[in-house]
């Protein structure tokens, strides 16, 4: 299949949930010999969307790469504000004024709608990720009718989902992609009413072999046991949260125990002895840093889906995962891989019940790797993914079929070389 996704940011320095989701679909699917694009910004800071990779089009890993800078860039200080007023204010909110906050969420990409008014109705399936970013907004409507298009929302149940400028939105796709049974869940709820869609999930790589005394070393922890995050240290992410739990329990329970922080800054913790930030680092000392933790700790309120939490588990190591995020507590509660807590005083007694019993954290590190080798392998999320992408192009057919039988979006679709498409929805080679 001749496959465009289509994403707020794009690379292998880009650290962010959907954006990660969306480099690992779309470089195995291109390994699997499907013709992979991506129409995406050049920037690497979702703060500012500032240009970080040159404009224009490229190649990473298999994947083209097609990118347009921000005409302009987000300012806080008009954008706080507007947050305010237009998720927390008066309402009903204004439509005026809650397009003006998406523009200036952004990213704001020059030409989005020409080039794909121009180049959607070329490629079999046109994929969108994240339902919260500009790049979904304003490109889904010109994009659906050309071609099929599927979203993939990495959606979590926060204020922004519930504005009526995602009404028409969230039902324009042909297809939704969901990466949890809660997602899911939770946009048949948003949408009130059920559209097609596949539980694809994520692949998570069940040989990924860490060396957790080669971290250790890295960063002087000697014998110490630690808590490891691995994310953003950014409040939305719970970050602020964890760092007032972690030295609650360590002034009511003096021990050696630290807290390994490891992701990129948006707020710094505040410095303390225990608490050892890494910043953003390579996959392979994320992997030596999750087999060396005595438990993953995911403190967020907002998740779609925990990649991380799945690594770990394939790590075969335990996790401690905010009970009230629904995702998060529904994945504890299928694999029995994780404690999920809910306030402080849960969280102590979960940490307590790792430190002090010594066969509690393997025991639900086995639960947790049997749980992802069951669910998560990577052939079987790809196959998943072919199957929802095949689903789509199916009915966009049936949706457009003209009088004389043919889908009215595959006449005139060339592949941008003056050569007809043949509109078909299996992978080249098979």
């Amino acid at each position: 299949m001749r496959l465009l996704f289509v994403v707020q940011r794009y690379g292998a320095e880009v650290a962010g949930g959907a954006e990660a989701a969306c480099r690992e679909l779309s470089t195995r699917l291109a390994a699997r010999g499907h013709d992979v694009h991506v129409l995406t910004s050049c920037a690497l800071n979702y703060l500012d969307w500032a240009d970080a990779y040159p404009p224009g089009d490229g190649e990473l890993d298999g994947v083209l790469l097609h990118r347009l800078t921000a005409r302009r860039l987000r300012d806080e200080r008009v954008f706080g504000p507007l947050t305010g007023r237009a998720l927390y204010g008066h309402r009903p909110t204004p439509l005026f004024l809650q397009q003006e906050w998406m523009r200036q969420q952004g990213p704001d990409l020059a030409g989005l709608d020409a080039w794909l008014t121009e180049r959607a109705g070329g490629f079999d399936v046109t994929v969108f990720v994240s339902y919260l970013y500009a790049t979904t907004w304003r490109g889904l409507p010109v994009a659906a009718g050309p071609a099929p298009t599927v979203l993939l929302p990495a959606a979590h149940d926060e204020a922004p989902l519930w504005l009526p400028l995602f009404d028409l939105l969230l039902r324009i796709p042909t297809a939704f992609a969901f990466l949890t049974e809660e997602e899911g869940e939770l946009i048949g709820r948003r949408c009130r009413v059920r559209r097609p869609s596949g539980l694809v999930g994520l692949g998570v790589e069940l040989d990924a072999a860490g060396e957790g005394a080669r971290f250790r070393a890295r960063h002087a922890l000697g014998d110490r046991p630690y808590l490891l995050y691995v994310g953003r240290l950014d409040p939305s992410k719970g970050s602020d949260e964890l760092a007032e739990y972690f030295l609650t329990y360590k002034a009511r329970n003096p021990s050696p125990l630290a807290l390994v922080v490891m992701g990129e800054p948006v707020k710094p913790l505040p410095d303390h002895p225990d608490v050892i930030a890494t910043g953003f680092v390579p996959d392979q000392e994320r992997t030596d840093a999750i087999d060396g933790c005595t438990a993953l700790v995911m403190p967020s309120y907002y998740e779609s889906f925990s990649l991380v939490l799945a690594e770990a588990w394939a790590q075969s190591r335990p996790a401690l995962v905010n009970g009230r995020s629904d995702v998060l507590a529904g994945q504890a509660r299928r694999s029995g891989g994780a404690v999920p807590y809910a306030g402080y005083a849960e969280f102590e007694a979960a940490v307590d019940l790792l430190t002090s019993r010594p066969t509690v954290g393997p025991e639900l590190g086995a639960r947790g790797r049997r749980y992802v080798t069951s669910r998560y392998r990577w052939d079987d999320v790809l196959d998943r993914t072919e199957q929802l992408l095949d689903h789509a192009v199916r009915l966009h057919r049936r949706a457009t079929a003209g009088v004389d039988g043919a889908p009215v979006a595959t006449r005139g679709r060339t592949d941008g070389r003056g050569a007809p498409l043949a509109g078909s929805a299996t992978r080249r080679g098979r």
